[in-house]
């Protein structure tokens, strides 16, 4: 049987289970069914064990490091990992081990996690349905033939299959919130700087984040506490402390704002999930206001601008001399042509987007004038928080779609990011849950909070959780 992960903490406190045995099961399911599922790209299963081992030794010692200690948790690779492959499902990074982990990869280790493995993403997380990776797609463990979403696919799959209960991700513009959503699971964006980049495969560095998925509530605000934090390895996170996110004090009196305007053209089914999310938080007493989210439609033309510049800087590094395989080649010239050849078609694609918009004569027109955009969105953000506490709305515009249904066609695939980059771009938090309804495909709905008020978030979360096998919230 499953146990999500408020059940395993629960089994290993009451000594019903062990992190040997937890483990075990996973590495079996894994056995079993992730060859079809594809959602990792490495499983460590001698070093999962050991971990494991040592995590059962400090349970019988009394001495362990936190309540998750000893649960088998998940790393998507992007994130660096000491002595494990980390690909960024890319080829150019094909054989590279990490010399080091990155900082909430030691911070697990801290808490006592026992990590599994590397999960599958679109490659260097450029993309919204893991099959930009190189080493193929995954598939959604709802729907085999239905994308699981992405760049964040293979950890919101292997959450949703019950291979762990939990896995980190990173989110640049929903690569957590839009798998989480498809996948049926929690994902959770903190606010910029909550969490260190450090050790993070960059992508867009003023946008990128780390987050968590889970298969409920709990697990993930567990997890986001265990690795947030300041970390002098990376300027741009911050000191602010991270407020308890265990409080499960009623709703009645939280104001919800939702942009109405920004909804139109949502499949029916996606705002069936949003009118049952408003009816059970109405039911709590919570108070439901509609708010204006100005030049918010606006946040794909942006993000894809100032996010394809922030790549063709990041990824210029990958050019055989100082990093990538060097390959063979006519002149200096030639080595980047066959280095950079190993590149995917969609990488490509917004390296040279991104190189255009940051050359001569259009650096202004472009990048700057989407600079403005992004303020602009910010802004909006501030002026409905003067109205509501949080903004409800939902995670994507549609239902899981059909794998390779928008793979040829890049614009569609950008604009199924709708609701999910105007919180990357002003740097807010966000979290997607699964919506209180009973549909054949799973339907997120997206909470928004103000900078560093994730605690906010994750109360609101629990009023809307809902599970088929009735899973009760830790006990507090």
């Amino acid at each position: 049987m499953r146990l999500r992960f408020a059940q395993q903490v629960a089994a290993l406190e009451a000594g019903s289970t062990s992190s040997s045995a937890l483990l075990t099961r996973a590495l079996a399911a894994i056995a079993q069914d992730d060859p079809t599922l594809h959602s990792f790209l490495d499983v460590d299963s001698d070093g999962a064990r050991l971990m494991a081992a040592q995590s059962d030794r400090r349970r019988a010692a009394g001495a362990l490091l936190s309540r998750f200690d000893g649960v088998p948790v998940a790393l998507k690779d992007n994130l660096a990992q000491e002595g494990r492959p980390t690909t960024a499902g890319s080829r150019i990074l094909q054989g590279y081990r990490s010399p080091f982990d990155a900082t909430c990869v030691a911070r697990l280790r801290q808490a006592g996690a026992v990590i599994v493995g590397k999960t599958n993403l679109d490659e260097f997380g450029m993309g919204s349905s893991t099959e930009n990776s190189a080493f193929g797609p995954t598939l959604n463990p709802r729907d085999h033939g239905r994308t699981p979403g992405g760049s964040s696919g293979g950890s919101a799959a292997a959450v949703a299959a019950g291979f762990v209960a939990a896995a980190l991700g990173t989110d640049t513009g929903g690569s957590v919130r839009q798998p989480a959503a498809f996948c049926g699971v929690v994902g959770v964006k903190p606010t910029y700087g909550r969490v260190s980049r450090f050790g993070v495969v960059a992508f867009a560095s003023s946008l990128d984040q780390v987050g968590v998925l889970a298969d409920d509530v709990d697990g993930a605000a567990l997890l986001l506490t265990a690795i947030a934090g300041v970390d002098p390895r990376d300027g741009t996170s911050s000191a602010r402390a991270l407020p308890a996110l265990d409080d499960v004090a009623p709703v009645g009196g939280v104001r919800i704002g939702v942009p109405r305007r920004l909804l139109s053209g949502i499949d029916s089914a996606v705002a069936e999930g949003l009118a049952a999310g408003e009816e059970r938080l109405r039911d709590q007493g919570v108070v439901v206001v509609d708010v204006d989210l100005p030049c918010s439609e606006y946040a794909v033309a942006s993000y894809y601008v100032i996010a394809m510049a922030e790549a063709s800087s990041n990824l210029a590094r990958y050019d055989g001399v100082r990093f990538g395989p060097r390959q063979r080649g006519e002149g200096l010239e030639g080595l980047y042509e066959s280095t950079r050849a190993l590149f995917g078609s969609e990488v490509r694609r917004r390296l040279l987007l991104g190189s255009f918009v940051l050359s001569a004569g259009f650096y202004d027109a472009y990048v700057e004038q989407a600079q403005r955009v992004r303020t602009l969105i910010a802004r909006g953000f501030g002026a409905a928080f003067a109205s509501c506490d949080a903004i409800l709305l939902p995670t994507t515009p549609t239902l899981p779609f059909l794998l390779g249904a928008k793979s040829l066609d890049p614009l569609a695939m950008y604009l199924g990011d709708l609701f999910t980059l105007p919180a990357s771009l002003a740097g807010l938090p966000a979290l997607s849950v699964p919506a209180p309804c009973i549909s054949s495909l799973p339907v997120g709905l997206q909470l928004v909070g103000r900078a560093f008020d994730e605690a906010t978030l994750f109360r609101l979360a629990r009023a809307l959780w809902t599970t088929s096998d009735g899973v009760a919230r830790l006990e507090q």
